[in-house]
Parts: C-alpha cells; sequence; structure tokens
C-alpha cells in the first residue's frame, strides 16, 4: 500500500518532463526553463537573448552580474505589464545550481516563469515535554496569496539576493514569530529538501529548503510580528504528524520539511520500507 505521506512529495514533484520547456543559460550554464510563450517573447528582445539549438541564452555581451541583473529587470518590468508574472520588489540570486555563485538577480515574481532555482528557509520549532516533542505551528494569514489560513513552520522565507541562509533565518524570525536574535541563533541546520513543481498558473517552482530546528524553551510564546502569520499553536508532535497524514491543512512544501523532521525524530520509521521511500523523495530538486 503506498505511503499516505507520499502524495505530498508527488504534488510537489508533479513534472513528468521538462520536454515541452526551453532551456535557459547565463554565461554557458543553464541556469533556468522558459515555457515557448515566454521564450517567443524574449525574442522582441534581441540585444539580450540569443537563441540557439540548445535554447535561449542571457547575452554575451553582459559578462557582469550587474549588467545581467540590469539587462533582466528592464524586460522584466515589460513582460509584468504584459501579464507574464506579477513583480515582487524583491531581488533574489540566479545560481545553475544552489550552491554555485551569483550570476545575476531577478525579481521574487519572475523566478517560476523563468524556472530559476528559488532557495529558503525553514524553521521548526521545537519544545521537547515530559510527555514528549510538542512543535510551534502557524497558522497563514486568510490574506495570503499562497496557501491562505494553512500550516506553517515556526519560521519560514525565501533567501533574498546578498543574504545567506543564516542571515535570513534571523530576519525572518524576528519579523514573522518575535524570536529574539540570540534565541534564533540557536538554531541548528539539519538538511535541506528540494522539489521541481510545476504551478497551474504556468511556471516552474525549483525550490531548495534550507532546514533547521530551533529548540525553544517551555516558557517562550511565537508573537506574529507582520501579516504573514494570523498566529500560533503548540501541538503534540504526533497531532502534526496526523495533519500531514490525513488532511491538506499543511502548506504544501511545509509537508516535505515536516517529513524530514518526522524521519530523523523517528515518528516514521527512517529504516522501514517507507521511510526510505519518503526520505529519497524529498531531495528531487535542483542537484
Amino acid at each position: 500500500m503506498p505511503s499516505p505521506f507520499a502524495r505530498h512529495i508527488a504534488a510537489c514533484n508533479n513534472l513528468a518532463s521538462p520536454a515541452h520547456l526551453v532551456p535557459f543559460r547565463i554565461a554557458g550554464q543553464q541556469v533556468g526553463w522558459l515555457s515557448r510563450d515566454l521564450a517567443r517573447a524574449l525574442a522582441f528582445w534581441p540585444r539580450e537573448f540569443h537563441f540557439d539549438a540548445q535554447g535561449v541564452s542571457l547575452a554575451a555581451r553582459l559578462r557582469s552580474p550587474a549588467a545581467r541583473t540590469e539587462a533582466l529587470a528592464g524586460v522584466c518590468e515589460r513582460l509584468a505589464r504584459r501579464g507574464f508574472f506579477r513583480l515582487r520588489g524583491e531581488a533574489f540570486d540566479v545560481r545553475a545550481t544552489p550552491d554555485g555563485p551569483a550570476l545575476a538577480t531577478l525579481d521574487r515574481g519572475a523566478l517560476p516563469a523563468f524556472g530559476v532555482i528559488s532557495q529558503g528557509v525553514h524553521v521548526n520549532g521545537l519544545v521537547r515535554r515530559g510527555d514528549g516533542l510538542h512543535l510551534w505551528v502557524g497558522w497563514r494569514s486568510r490574506d495570503k496569496s499562497v496557501a491562505p489560513g494553512q500550516l506553517d513552520n515556526l519560521v519560514a522565507g525565501g533567501i533574498p539576493a546578498g543574504l545567506t541562509a543564516e542571515q535570513t533565518l534571523l530576519k525572518e524570525a524576528a519579523e514573522e514569530a518575535s524570536v529574539p536574535p540570540a534565541l534564533a541563533a540557536q538554531a541548528r541546520r539539519v538538511g535541506r529538501v528540494s522539489y521541481v513543481m510545476a504551478q497551474a498558473e504556468g511556471g516552474l517552482r525549483r525550490d531548495v529548503l534550507h532546514c533547521y530546528d530551533l529548540a525553544l524553551p517551555e516558557d517562550f510564546v511565537p508573537r506574529p510580528n507582520d501579516d504573514e502569520v494570523e498566529r500560533f499553536e503548540l501541538w503534540p508532535a504526533r497531532r502534526v504528524l496526523e495533519a500531514v497524514r490525513d488532511t491538506d491543512q499543511v502548506k504544501f512544501n511545509v509537508n516535505l520539511v515536516l517529513l524530514d523532521l518526522f524521519l530523523r525524530e523517528g515518528l516514521i520509521a527512517p529504516d522501514s520500507a517507507e521511510g526510505r521511500e519518503l526520505r529519497a523523495g524529498l531531495d528531487q530538486g535542483p542537484a
């Protein structure tokens, strides 16, 4: 019988094949995938984009990350006006691999359209009591454009251009959950999960999520400090596991972060056939 948890991994890795997409390169390295409609639109900027049998490349004359960023920003403003995506006003680094150098920056709203890797941090807020492990979960604002009203990690956020995962963690912890920097800095990096997800509205999410565990004292209570989360609740880990297993209450990619935690904590036996299948499925995204 298939694992009831595996449906979340399948939902986040729903791209059967990229054959219908056009490779996008910068400085000879593939950084993304384009729909054919977007590739055709880019043909209107021949000074910025070069077309060949291998796909679309940013012009070789744009030799520096700054020059590439400027060219992409100008094109993206015009593409946004034509309805290809909505600009977010937040720059993310463009990399060929998660650990590679930044080749340019691109507005966060354009990342899926260009099929560019996006990286983020997710923090599990752990409280260990005499009766077992508990987790702080956040209820996302019902005004959010993505997963409104669903369950989220204690802290989660994309890594903006120029920041490290740890710097992003400290920033997001203060902004989203009022976690003091000295406490947030105790978060322990425990790994990462990744996936490639075709979006219903078009575009491709190629996400790498850096996972952290933060052990919190029993008397600490997180408080929303922006409009991301409506409230936080402390749940027994078993209740969180049941929500992931039996419901669709949890934000799509947060399910993967929690599955990673359940495997590490032994709530799902990591050496079982189910555990090995889930572990293999948690890293299907950018290498």
